[in-house]
């Protein structure tokens, strides 16, 4: 039996026997603690099912059906492939299953194609692969957790498998470099160039899906494709090294902008709903030495959480793993493979500190970078006891004395490397022994700390999914059974999947058409109840399913409790209480004239200060970083109408400005008028393009007051509106300009219209 024919076969099972092993146990504690019922340690898993639901009805990149296009699913690819399990049948919480499914697929595929990685220390090398690399609970914990991480890397692994196919493909002539290869024809001659380019083009589509699979592979598709055009320069020389480079990168260059353009035409904005939500660079209040500080503490994090706490149970042994990780950087035959690794590891580490939730959800989103680790430091530890890992392309130098004649050059050759080769067979054993027993009490040192942490990780991943089950799914059920019209949720998962029913995502990544709530969720609460506002009144939410905690007086103004959803022993939810409320949206007043006009005024533009498409129809710009953040007051109209009204607005300190571009009157007398709620008195300075025109006096009021001032003639048509407050800041929630138009006109749309 032919051991490279059986070898392949072998190690496939081998690998998949462990993927299996470390599966069932995390599958085992969720069932041991949820009774035997599916579930899953993060709500985020079941945002992915939303999506793969909406795609499986024919919704594409829709997070509930009708609200339209949706940038909020961070992974453009996964939905599908959840898709078709949802369409061969696991529908409700056996979706779970599919996901596992899929799971144990592609960490098989990552250990196949790694494995590959680890060839040139020899063909046993790769059975210490699976080990190594299922040995950290936290990384376990995120490939059997539903969520993408485990089939982003069956992606890497096709996208890896496709760049090493380039480089294999480039450096094939040079190893067939014989003289009947040099007589070939001319069509032989040219199918390496041909078969170069059609790798090439796999390679770039394989980038392509990978960045699909997660943005942050940016990092990946660029080292793959620097990694294949070095090979092929070697080989062809700097023309098809080019040429490669951009076959390979191209696809997922393409894909990236398809991305970006589809946001933009769909909601308004370039950037997906996630990265505006998460990454602390759009943070509007933030000035860049805060955010700068952020991401510092970001990516220091990033890194001794996973080696002082995932790795290790005890300092300092968590560096055990990267230690292992720098010694195929040694070795010569190593070398280019732990190069290509080390670069994505760094790369994507100090891409994901740039988000501002990736200490959450068990660390899922340094996942990647550890399973490639692991990988260098099997590579490593394979390293440490190879007999031949550090011989220079296992050919052995020796010395010979050039003057002498040949045959006594010969006769001393051989004695020479007779005595050589018995003193350094000795060292060479001595030595290997010596690298055999550190890899030994590395590796037990390694196990005896990551024990602990593995337990943990096994009982943790069973007892969040334990309480998804008992809190997110159980108000979902209620959910349905309530039959609720829309349901607004501060976290987009399992409420809607279990209810089934249409959603409004507060925090803004499941959108709603183009309004921007993932933007306005940055900005402030009442940014967002303004995007509500112009909800038509039948499609806003009727009933709230939220965490009251979150959300400060939103349930107590906008809401009647309803019932309450508690979790025992909770580990992953966001309250010990899920709180179900009736909405009321009745203080909500789109478009309503300011209380001062008067009968024979018309509003002839308005500003609503605080609502994000109000702001951008008028170019509005508050004083920024560190002002101009969001409030919003409900208080009686002023109109007397024993109703309370909503508005939002921006807090402008004492001698910082806002501006606008504004209509301006065009017939009769024009006035501007401004909401506020002032519980002190303030002066406002007004200028229009740059010219003073009045000043707006301010009194203490205990509710909504308004104030104004006469317009002068000869405006342009549209001019900028600078408000300042000379004495003390204000919160300005409205402006308005209105005119007295000759009897019989019509009012003047509003800009934007």
């Amino acid at each position: 039996m032919a051991w490279p024919r059986v070898d392949p076969v072998l190690f496939a099972a081998y690998a998949g026997a462990c993927v299996l092993y470390a599966a069932v146990a995390f599958y085992s504690a969720m069932h041991q603690q949820t009774g035997g019922m599916w579930s899953a340690p993060l709500d985020d898993v079941f945002i992915h099912f939303d999506y793969a639901r909406a795609t499986a009805r024919g919704y594409p990149f829709e997070w509930s059906e009708g609200n339209g296009f949706s940038s909020g699913n961070t992974s453009l690819s996964y939905p599908f492939v959840l898709a078709l399990g949802y369409l061969v049948g696991f529908r409700g919480v056996l979706l779970m299953q599919w996901a596992a499914i899929v799971a144990c697929t592609s960490t098989l595929g990552f250990l196949l194609v790694g494995a590959r990685l680890l060839d040139p220390v020899g063909r046993w090398a790769k059975y210490l692969l699976p080990p190594v690399a299922l040995s950290i609970g936290a990384l376990d914990w995120s490939l059997f957790s539903g969520m993408e991480n485990a089939f982003h890397l069956g992606v890497w692994a096709l996208a890896t498998l496709a760049a090493l196919s380039v480089a294999r493909a480039a450096d094939a002539p040079r190893e067939r470099a014989t003289g009947a290869a040099r007589t070939m024809d001319g069509a032989r001659a040219e199918a390496p160039p041909r078969r170069l380019a059609h790798l090439g083009w796999a390679a770039g589509l394989a980038g392509a899906l990978l960045y699909a699979t997660r943005p942050e592979s940016v990092i990946c598709v660029a080292a793959l494709s620097v990694y294949a055009a070095i090979a092929v320069k070697r080989a062809h020389g700097a023309r098809a090294a080019i040429a490669t480079l951009l076959r390979t990168s191209v696809p997922g260059a393409l894909a990236c902008l398809a991305q970006a353009v589809a946001n933009r035409v769909f909601t308004g904005e370039w950037a997906a709903s996630g990265a505006i939500a998460k990454l602390a660079l759009n943070n509007p209040y933030m000035t860049s030495s805060e955010k700068w500080d952020t991401y510092e503490f970001l990516a220091t994090y990033v890194v001794a959480r996973n080696t002082n706490h995932h790795f290790s149970d005890a300092l300092p042994w968590g560096w055990l793993v990267p230690a292992l990780a720098l010694i195929p950087l040694a070795s010569r035959r190593t070398r280019g493979a732990a190069a290509l690794l080390w670069v994505q590891v760094a790369g994507w580490l100090a891409l994901v500190a740039l988000n501002g939730q990736v200490r959450w959800q068990n660390e899922r989103y340094t996942m990647p970078a550890v399973a490639w680790l692991l990988v260098l430091a099997a590579m490593g530890l394979a390293l440490l006891v190879a007999r031949a890992a550090w011989a220079n392309g296992g050919e052995r130098r020796q010395e010979r004395p050039e003057s002498a004649p040949a045959g006594i050059r010969a006769r001393l050759g051989a004695l020479g490397g007779i005595a050589a080769a018995a003193r350094g067979g000795a060292l060479s054993r001595g030595l290997w022994c010596a690298r055999v027993a550190l890899a030994l009490a590395v590796a037990a040192l390694f196990w005896a700390h990551q024990l602990p942490r593995m337990r943990d990780q096994i009982w943790f991943f069973g007892r969040a999914s334990r309480n998804i089950r008992d809190q997110h799914l159980v108000a979902g059920k209620l959910l349905a059974q309530l039959d609720v019209r829309r349901v607004l949720v501060g976290d987009a998962g399992a409420l809607l999947y279990a209810s089934d029913r249409p959603g409004l995502d507060i925090i803004g990544l499941g959108g709603y058409h183009d309004l921007p709530f993932a933007r306005a969720g940055v900005h402030g609460l009442g940014a967002s109840l303004e995007l509500i506002e112009r909800i038509p009144a039948d499609d806003r939410p009727d009933t709230l399913a939220i965490y009251p905690g979150w959300w400060g007086d939103l349930p107590a103004i906008f809401g009647r409790r309803i019932a309450a959803i508690p979790v025992v022993g909770n580990v992953i939810c966001g309250g010990a209480e899920k709180v179900i409320y009736q909405a009321d949206w009745s203080p909500l007043a789109h478009g309503e004239a300011p209380a001062s006009m008067r009968e024979d005024e018309r509003i002839v533009d308005e500003l609503d200060v605080a609502d994000l498409v109000s702001e951008r129809e008028h170019g509005y710009a508050f004083p920024r970083p560190q002002a101009g953040f969001v409030g919003f007051s409900v208080l009686p109209d002023l109109r007397g109408s024993g109703h309370d009204r909503f508005d939002a607005g921006r807090v402008i300190p004492g001698g910082r400005s806002e501006a606008a571009r504004l209509r301006a009157p065009r017939e009769g007398q024009g006035r501007l008028v401004v909401r506020t709620a002032a519980p002190r008195a303030a002066t406002i300075r007004a200028t229009a393009d740059g010219r003073e025109i009045g000043h707006l006096a301010l009194k203490r009021s205990g509710g909504w007051t308004e104030a104004s001032l006469d317009l002068p003639e000869g405006l342009p048509e549209t001019f900028t509106l600078t408000l300042t407050p000379v004495d003390g800041e204000w919160v300005d929630h409205h402006v308005w300009i209105l005119d007295r138009p000759a009897r019989g006109a019509g009012a003047r749309p509003l800009a934007g219209q």
